[in-house]
């Protein structure tokens, strides 16, 4: 059997396949059907540093190859996590990741700096995807200072490994990964989703409550593939690559395309077991091909 062990940094992962943030809860939600411990991370919901509700319903549309949701970033606050949720995941014996997300390059390092001194948390991944209130919403991840800004605030005051989600909207990927790299960021996961928009017609009004959305799902593995590729060969940091992954054999072009790791989103919703059958089909593969580490095919583009 082939080694699926893989190294982010100083994080080991016994396997290549993680979840996405947003898409398996806090991980105790799926333990009914998923040994949790088999996974190579579960990065739980995005946490910010003060309780936020989110957007008004409706939040989720249903689209060919994919879905929109514009849920945005409820949750009860980075203390709240500490206290509650904290202690019910830190012993699961697997890579526990917290999504940090923020409104400014400061209220990210706070969450952040609160989050460092829990042992059973060994990484953190920042979603600069978020609107930066100090500059008419536009997103952090959408230029390279403003990408930069939120890294630097981070590493500042989080010292295990840091990863950062890039937003896919955007012309120059490539520079914004390198412009996290420059600042100390260990690793950068790529994509979160698209924006897009869905209407229904017989009501004549968008299908979510702000008009617009994230699309993910099958829809936009090909744009994640190449993006992937893209920073793949701008950085010397290890990529993880994510959107529209459902099958072992998506993983794979992922890993081929230069990522060391993936995450699986939008198709736990559909299969709450895909993980364990991506890590299994991911080992069968190696296997027919005579590959005695998974390590043989990241990155292995001719």
């Amino acid at each position: 059997m082939a080694d699926l062990n893989v190294k982010i940094n100083d994080l080991r992962l016994k396997n290549p396949v993680m979840t996405a943030s947003g898409t398996f809860g806090y991980g105790l939600e799926f333990a009914d059907f998923v040994p949790l411990d088999q996974i190579g991370g579960i990065i739980v919901k995005g946490t910010t540093l003060k309780p936020r509700e989110g957007n008004d319903y409706p939040r989720m549309a249903e689209t060919p190859q994919g879905m929109l949701n514009c849920v945005g970033l409820q949750n009860k606050g980075v203390d709240y996590f500490i206290g509650h949720i904290y202690p019910e995941i830190k012993d699961i014996d697997t890579n526990m990741i917290v999504n940090v997300s923020g409104d400014s390059p400061e209220s990210y390092a706070e969450a952040a700096g609160r989050l460092d001194v829990l042992d059973g948390i060994p990484a953190i991944e920042v979603n600069i995807s978020c609107p930066n209130v100090k500059e008419g919403g536009m997103a952090f991840g959408v230029t390279c200072a403003g990408a930069a800004s939120v890294v630097k605030a981070v590493r500042a005051r989080y010292h295990k490994t840091l990863i950062v989600k890039l937003s896919p909207n955007v012309t120059d990927i490539a520079g914004i990964a390198r412009a996290c790299e420059d600042e100390g960021a260990d690793s950068v996961s790529l994509i979160n989703t698209l924006m897009g928009m869905a209407i229904d017609i017989e009501h004549r009004r968008p299908k979510l409550s702000i008009r617009t959305g994230g699309l993910s799902g099958p829809a936009v593995k090909p744009v994640a593939v190449r993006m992937v590729n893209d920073v793949a060969r701008a950085v010397k940091i290890p990529v993880i690559g994510l959107g529209g992954i459902s099958t072992a054999e998506d993983a794979i072009e992922f890993l081929m395309a230069g990522a060391t790791a993936v995450q699986i989103g939008t198709a736990n919703f559909l299969d709450p077991r895909v993980t364990i059958k991506v890590r299994d089909g991911i080992s069968d593969w190696l296997d027919r091909h005579g590959c005695k580490s998974v390590t043989e095919i990241i990155n292995c583009l001719a």
